[in-house]
């Protein structure tokens, strides 16, 4: 909406900013120990994404056809169970997003 310096860089009115989620909350100059998972920390102004006006959209319908489909295939598959221990599942690096790079699934009939 209007020029910005931001980091030091003056960005014109305008401008795209795309910032790093995974920095959120991580301002040493605000929490100390910012690195470290706090769920007691007190006065803590933080940045988060996940109610409000700022919350997706379509979370709610992706919770609801995500429980429709895993509860059909269950449903017609009762035997479905993971083909490797948990501990094998490896996940994608990611910034945003947290996806398995596989899920190996057998069943028996």
């Amino acid at each position: 909406m209007e020029e910005v310096e931001l980091g030091g860089v003056l960005l014109p009115a305008g401008s795209p900013v795309l910032p790093a989620v995974v920095s959120a909350n991580r301002d040493s100059s605000v929490f100390p120990g910012a690195d470290q998972l706090d769920l007691t920390r007190v006065n803590n102004p933080h940045l988060g994404y996940g109610v409000g006006p700022h919350h997706c959209l379509g979370a709610a319908l992706a919770r609801m056809e995500l429980q429709e489909a895993l509860g059909a295939l269950l449903r017609r598959l009762p035997g479905l169970r993971l083909a490797v221990p948990e501990s094998e599942l490896r996940f994608k690096p990611g910034l945003v997003v947290r996806s398995l790079e596989s899920l190996p699934v057998t069943w028996d009939d």
